[in-house]
C-alpha cells in the first residue's frame, strides 16, 4: 500500500483539491516513520521542501484513526509570525476533518483559548514562552489541556538548538511529560542542519526514544550568486544627494570600477537597480541599515514615479505591520521589497521571491544557507546578490586593518558552502546555570513549597542539566537563598523569596532572551512600531522604512506620538551580535588569501579589492607565518582560528604571564596583540602549547565575565568561571589547530 492509500480520507481530498500529482520524498519517509513506528523524527531538507506537511499529514492520520482525549498535537515555533503563517494551512488541511487547530500565544484571541480549555483537543501551536506561562501559571489546565497528548513538532530546530530557548525548551517538555506521565513522539524540522547526530541527541533528550533521520536527495537547485564592491568617500549619508536611476543608468550601475567620489551614491543605485520590480528581501545585519536602506530606496522610486512597494520587517515593528509586509509578499500581484533582520531568515511562506539581497556578510553558513534558501522554488534558481561598501575616508597604512574582514569572511563562507556543503555544527553548552536559576523559579513559582532534596532530584534529572553537580547547585540555591530570591520556610522547605516576586509576575520572565526597554511609537491610534530611548518632541527619526516627528511625549505610559514627515532620517538600535564563528570559516579565510583564483561571482570591483587584500596580506606573511612583527613593541598572531579557539589562545597566553589583547574586526577575531616578546619568543610559545597538554583547572579567568545570558546575574561568580572554561575554552581544539 503508497504512503497516499494509507492517509486519512480528508488529507486525500486535500491533495487532490491542491493538484498535487504525487508526495514528495520527504513526505513518504515521514509516513513510513510516523505510521509505522513510535520512534522520534528529525526532517532536515531545503526550505519549501514540504517538511511541514510531511510532519502533519502522517500525524494527523494518527490522530483521525485513535482519536486523543486532550489535545493530540503541540506544535512549538519560535516565532509568533510561523505560528500565523502555519495556521492558515493546517486551517486548509484541516478543513474536512472535525480537528481543530487553536493559537496559544500572547496575541492570540482569547476566546479561542476559553474555548479550548472547555474542551482541550486537536493541534495547539504555541512558543517557548508561552509554554512556559501555562506551565508556570496554569498548572492544572495542563494536565487536563496535555493529558493524552501524543506528539509535539518542533519546527526551525537549528535554531533552538544554538541558544538558551532550545534548553529552556527542553527543560518545558520534560516537566510537561512528568506532569501528564506520558512521553509523546517528537518530530524536528529544520532546512539547515550540518550535524544530525548532534540534533538527534536534542531532539530526543528526556524521551527514552530513539531518532530516525531519513536521509534523501531533494531536488537539485541551480544557484545564481553576484558580489559588487563600493569604496565610499564620505558615510555621512545626510549629505548624500539622490538622483534617480532611469534605463540609461544602468550599465553605470552595474559597472564595476567604483570611485569613492561617488560610491555612496553607486551603492544605493546598484541596490536599486538590484531589488527593482522584483519581489525580494533586502537583508542587513542591522535594523538601522534596514530603515536607512528602504528609506533611501523609497525616495529613489519615487523620483522615477515607481508602483514599487517598499516595506520594513524586524522586531522593533508592530506586528500588525510585519503581517502586512508578509501577505504583501506572499500575495500581492505588484513587486515588493522587504528590508528585514533575522526575521525573515526562518521558514515564513512568503511566496515565490525571486531574488535574495544581502548588504554585508551573514556571520554563519547556516544563515547563508536559510537565507538563499528563500529564493528558487518550482524549478527557479536560487538567487543571491550581495553589496558591500567600505568607508576609505580615512586611510590607514596598517596592514591588518586595511583588509576588509567581513568582505572576506563572506567569500569564505559561500566557497564552503559551494565547495563542500559544510553547515556548522551547533555547539552543546554543558552548563547552562542560568536556564537552570530560570527553570528552578519557573518550577517553584507553578509547585510552591517543596523540599531541597525534591528540587535538585526535579531540576538536576532533566537532561540538559545532568552535567551539573549537587554541590554547584546547593551553591546556587545558597546564593539565591542569601539574595532573597529563595525563603526557607519554618519546615525547611524552599519557597519564592519576597524579592523574586515582581521578576516572577512580569510576563518578561517568561522568556529568556534579552530585551529592552522601549517605547511605544504611535500615529493618533496606529502602533508603528517600539524604540529604545524617549526621543524628546520635534526629534526625527526613522521606522518602518518612513520618517516621523515626535509630537508628544507620554513618560508614564511610555509612548511617543509621532507625525509623518517627508526626507530620510535616521535611528539607531542597541543591538550586539554575539555569534561565534566557526574555525573552519577563519581557516577558508586564510585559504582564500592564498588562493589565487577569482571567483565567478565577484564582480570587477569585487574583484580588484579581493586581489589588493592578497597582496597586503602576503606582503605582510600572515598567509606563511604564524607570528609577525607590527611595530617595535608589538608581535601579533596571526592563527586564523575561530571565536572559542582564539579566545581559549588568549587565555592561555594571558594563564603563563603574557600580556595579549585579542583584536576584533566587528566580531571576527583576527589576531592576537603580544606585547614586550619577539617574534621568535612568541614562536616558542605556541610551539610549547602545540607540544604540552594543558590543564583548565590552572588557567587565569577574566575578572569580569560577560557570557551571554539573561539570568547570569542570579548565578554565583563561581560558577559562571566554571561555565566560562567549560562552555568558551577548548584547549584540545586549540592544540590541534595550532
Amino acid at each position: 500500500m503508497s504512503a497516499f492509500d494509507r492517509l486519512a480520507p480528508f488529507i486525500q481530498d486535500f491533495i487532490y483539491r491542491e493538484g498535487w500529482e504525487q508526495l514528495r520524498d520527504v513526505q513518504v519517509a515521514a509516513c513510513n516513520v510516523l505510521l509505522d513506528t513510535d520512534d522520534n523524527l528529525l526532517l532536515s531538507s531545503g526550505t519549501a521542501s514540504g517538511k511541514t506537511e510531511a510532519a502533519f499529514l502522517p500525524i494527523l492520520t494518527k490522530l483521525h484513526q485513535e482519536p486523543a482525549q486532550s489535545v493530540g498535537v503541540l506544535y512549538i515555533s519560535p516565532l509568533k509570525a510561523l505560528i500565523n503563517d502555519q495556521f492558515k494551512r493546517l486551517e486548509q488541511l484541516l478543513d474536512e476533518s472535525g480537528i481543530p487547530v487553536t493559537k496559544w500565544h500572547g496575541d492570540a484571541n482569547r476566546t479561542e483559548k476559553n474555548r479550548l480549555l472547555k474542551h482541550p483537543r486537536g493541534v495547539v501551536q504555541t512558543t517557548p514562552e508561552s509554554l512556559e506561562a501555562m506551565l508556570m501559571r496554569r498548572k492544572t489546565d495542563c494536565i487536563r489541556l496535555f493529558a493524552d497528548l501524543k506528539y509535539v513538532v518542533i519546527d526551525e530546530v537549528h535554531y533552538f538548538m544554538t541558544g538558551d530557548r532550545g534548553t529552556q525548551l527542553i527543560c518545558l517538555l520534560e516537566r510537561m511529560q512528568r506532569l501528564i506521565g506520558r512521553v509523546p513522539v517528537r518530530v524536528g524540522l529544520s532546512a539547515t542542519l550540518g550535524d544530525y547526530e548532534e540534533a538527534e541527541h536534542w531532539l530526543c533528550a528526556g524521551t527514552g526514544r530513539r531518532c530516525r533521520t531519513p536521509l534523501f536527495h531533494g531536488q537539485k537547485r541551480s544557484l545564481r550568486l553576484a558580489m559588487n564592491y563600493f569604496a565610499v568617500g564620505s558615510d555621512d549619508e545626510k549629505m548624500l544627494a539622490i538622483s534617480g536611476i532611469d534605463a540609461d543608468m544602468q550599465g553605470e550601475v552595474m559597472a564595476s570600477a567604483v570611485s569613492p567620489k561617488n560610491g555612496l551614491q553607486l551603492y544605493y543605485r546598484y541596490l536599486y537597480a538590484a531589488t527593482f520590480n522584483k519581489r525580494c528581501i533586502l537583508f542587513s545585519n542591522s535594523k538601522a541599515e534596514v530603515e536607512m536602506n528602504i528609506s533611501t530606496l523609497k525616495q529613489m522610486a519615487g523620483k522615477q514615479q515607481s508602483n514599487q512597494v517598499y516595506l520594513v520587517h524586524h522586531g522593533n515593528i508592530s506586528a500588525g505591520l510585519r503581517e502586512f509586509a508578509e501577505d504583501q509578499m506572499k500575495n500581492a500581484g505588484e513587486p515588493v521589497v522587504v528590508g528585514a533582520t533575522v526575521t525573515l531568515e526562518l521558514g515564513i511562506d512568503l511566496g515565490d521571491l525571486e531574488r535574495i539581497v544581502q548588504t554585508g556578510t551573514p556571520f554563519s553558513v547556516s544563515s547563508f544557507v536559510q537565507r538563499l534558501g528563500r529564493t528558487g522554488r518550482r524549478g527557479a534558481p536560487s538567487e543571491m546578490w550581495f553589496a558591500f561598501r567600505e568607508d576609505v575616508s580615512f586611510t590607514d597604512d596598517v596592514f591588518y586593518k586595511s583588509i576588509n574582514w567581513p568582505f572576506l569572511m563572506c567569500i569564505a563562507i559561500i566557497q564552503l558552502y559551494l565547495e563542500e556543503k559544510w553547515i556548522e555544527p551547533i555547539p552543546h553548552n554543558c552548563l547552562p546555570y542560568g536556564i537552570l536559576f530560570h527553570q528552578t523559579m519557573s518550577f517553584l513559582a507553578a509547585q510552591g513549597e517543596v523540599s531541597p532534596a525534591f528540587l535538585a532530584e526535579q531540576m538536576l534529572t532533566l537532561s540538559l542539566f545532568k552535567e551539573v553537580s549537587q554541590a554547584d547547585y546547593r551553591l546556587m540555591l545558597q546564593f539565591l537563598i542569601s539574595n532573597n530570591l529563595i525563603e526557607k520556610t519554618e519546615r525547611n522547605g524552599l519557597i519564592i523569596g519576597q524579592d523574586a516576586e515582581n521578576m516572577i509576575n512580569h510576563f518578561d520572565f517568561f522568556s529568556v532572551f534579552e530585551s529592552n526597554t522601549e517605547f511605544s511609537v504611535r500615529q493618533k491610534a496606529e502602533e508603528i512600531g517600539t524604540v529604545q530611548q524617549a526621543f524628546p518632541t520635534g526629534e526625527r527619526f526613522s521606522l518602518a522604512g518612513k520618517s516621523w516627528e515626535v509630537i508628544d511625549v507620554d513618560m508614564k505610559g511610555r509612548i511617543l506620538h509621532v507625525k509623518e514627515i517627508s526626507g530620510i532620517t535616521s535611528n539607531k538600535w542597541n543591538s550586539y551580535n554575539q555569534s561565534m564563528i566557526h574555525s573552519k570559516i577563519l581557516r577558508k579565510m586564510r585559504d582564500v588569501l592564498c588562493q589565487d583564483s577569482i571567483f565567478s561571482y565577484l564582480g570587477e570591483s569585487a574583484a580588484e579589492r579581493l586581489q589588493v587584500m592578497r597582496l597586503t596580506a602576503r606582503k605582510a606573511n600572515i598567509t606563511s607565518e604564524l607570528v609577525v612583527r607590527i611595530d617595535e613593541c608589538t608581535t601579533a598572531v596571526f592563527p586564523f582560528l575561530g571565536t572559542k579557539e582564539m579566545t581559549t589562545l588568549s587565555v592561555v597566553l594571558t594563564s603563563l604571564g603574557v600580556d595579549n589583547q585579542i583584536y576584533w574586526d566587528r566580531n571576527i577575531p583576527v589576531c592576537i596583540f603580544v606585547k614586550g616578546r619577539s617574534v621568535g619568543a612568541v614562536q616558542v610559545l605556541l610551539e610549547t602549547l602545540r607540544a604540552k597538554t594543558l590543564d583548565t583547572s590552572v588557567l587565569v579567568v577574566p575578572e569580569k565575565l560577560d557570557l551571554p545570558g539573561k539570568f547570569n546575574r542570579y548565578v554565583p561568580a563561581e560558577l559562571l568561571k566554571k561555565q566560562f572554561l567549560v562552555d568558551f575554552i577548548d584547549v584540545d581544539g586549540l592544540r590541534v589547530l595550532l
